[in-house]
């Protein structure tokens, strides 16, 4: 029977392949194996996990999260910080990549929705970077990792889905995210200085007009302090213990709201658009979760949970061999699946492998974010390759993936860092405690 459980994982990924849609293809193939090798009294036990689910306060972060990055999506936050941070940084070689970064950092710090981040900068960006004669495959590459910040610096909702999954706070997860969320921010900024520096034709500078020299600094502030406040306000509020991540969500969509209203966008027709779009996205996340909860269910029943700790277990080099192993399959499934796929299906069987052997929980948990964030930008399949050809079509496809393998390259450079120091990762969530 532990044999058919890998059939079972075999078939699903096969139809997920094939394009069936997630949530009821999980569940699909979880009843058809179910009830040939189990029975379908075996299910009795689903409606009281599926009742966990929806009763979860961890998980009602979620929509408050998303919520608070759409509003601000829809605010004209992201179009002011691209706007001041280029006139503070253009003068400079690779000023305005380099402020790509920053933007996306505080992006991603306040929005948290890599799509969103990806096509807004590549709107807004990528025509003004062209225009002043920036290498396209810089500019694209730029831009599409900086869209990906949102997946590990918090309030990431991928950080949230590892939490309650492998049984981490959420909280910790937060703090433990800031310095590989800091170390990436600050590599990507030294890699595009130094080629503006090697090569000054790729990133030039631009001249700023004088007249707008002493506004400069007025702009800066006004553009800069809400978002900082916002995140002051959500991730503060976790690190000082003053409320929980679920109650730190209601305080960043509150002050999304705010934040939209001082820049004169909050109207009934962007509220709308921001809760339908919330609707949809929480609906889809929670229906991939109900599904892979029952294919979790059943994978377990047929014993495969047995079978691939048995797999694991027997690798060369112990845990290291496993935590290796691992982080290569996970970065392979990130070229075909959706990171909410691999984070409901695939963590599920591989973390309580990694706590029996040994390894912290929170440190294997950001690793699995930092490599989840390294796969989505992968050629030929990574999604912030697609988000940004699909809003810059006049954009060459090679352009895109010979620009971004540098910062892959960093990306990875700094996974092996955190792997070989989990100091770094765990160093501020000791403080907190």
């Amino acid at each position: 029977m532990e044999i058919w459980a890998l059939v079972m994982f075999a078939v699903l990924f096969v139809l997920l392949l094939a394009g069936f849609p997630v949530a009821f293809t999980l569940g699909a193939v979880a009843l058809g194996f179910g009830s040939v090798f189990l029975g379908l009294d075996f299910f009795n036990l689903l409606p009281l996990r599926i009742w966990g689910i929806m009763t979860n306060f961890t998980l009602l972060a979620v929509p408050l999260f998303v919520f608070m990055g759409v509003v601000l999506e829809k605010s004209g936050i992201a179009e002011e910080l691209l706007e001041t941070m280029g006139q503070l940084f253009g003068r400079i070689r690779g000023g305005l990549a380099i402020s790509v970064v920053i933007v996306g950092a505080l992006l991603a710090a306040t929005t948290g929705v890599v799509g969103a981040s990806v096509v807004t900068m590549a709107v807004i960006a990528l025509p003004v970077m062209l225009k002043n004669g920036y290498a396209p495959s810089l500019a694209g590459g730029t831009i599409a990792t900086s869209g990906t910040l949102g997946q590990i610096i918090p309030p990431s909702i991928i950080l949230i889905l590892l939490g309650d999954v492998i049984g981490v706070p959420v909280g910790q997860l937060f703090i433990g995210a800031a310095i590989p969320g800091l170390m990436l921010v600050i590599a990507y900024i030294a890699y595009i200085a130094f080629i503006a520096w090697k090569n000054p034709e790729l990133a030039p500078a631009i001249s700023i007009a004088p007249e707008n020299e002493g506004q400069l600094a007025s702009k800066v502030f006004r553009s800069l302090l809400p978002p900082l406040a916002l995140i002051i306000a959500v991730l503060g509020s976790i690190f000082f213990g003053i409320a929980s991540p679920t109650e730190s969500a209601a305080v960043g969509a509150l002050g999304a709201i705010l934040l939209a209203a001082l820049h004169k966008k909050l109207n009934l027709d962007n509220i709308n658009k921001a809760m339908q779009q919330t609707t949809r996205l929480t609906s889809m996340v929670f229906l991939i979760l109900i599904g892979a909860t029952a294919f979790g269910l059943v994978f377990v029943g047929m014993g495969g949970d047995n079978l691939i700790f048995d797999i694991f277990s027997g690798l060369p080099g112990g845990k290291w061999g496993f935590l290796i192993l691992s982080m290569v399959l996970i970065f392979v499934l990130g070229f075909f699946l959706d990171f909410i796929e691999i984070c409901f299906i695939v963590v599920p069987i591989i973390a309580p492998i990694a706590i029996h052997m040994g390894l912290d929980p929170l440190w294997f948990a950001l690793l699995i974010a930092l490599n989840l964030q390294t796969s989505f930008l992968t050629p030929p399949f990574g999604f912030s390759l697609f988000y940004l050809k699909a809003s810059a079509p006049n954009l060459k496809l090679q352009d895109i993936y010979r620009g971004v393998v540098p910062f892959i390259v960093i990306q990875v450079i700094v996974l092996a860092l955190i792997i070989s120091f989990p100091s770094l990762t765990l160093w501020l969530p000791g403080l907190m405690e």
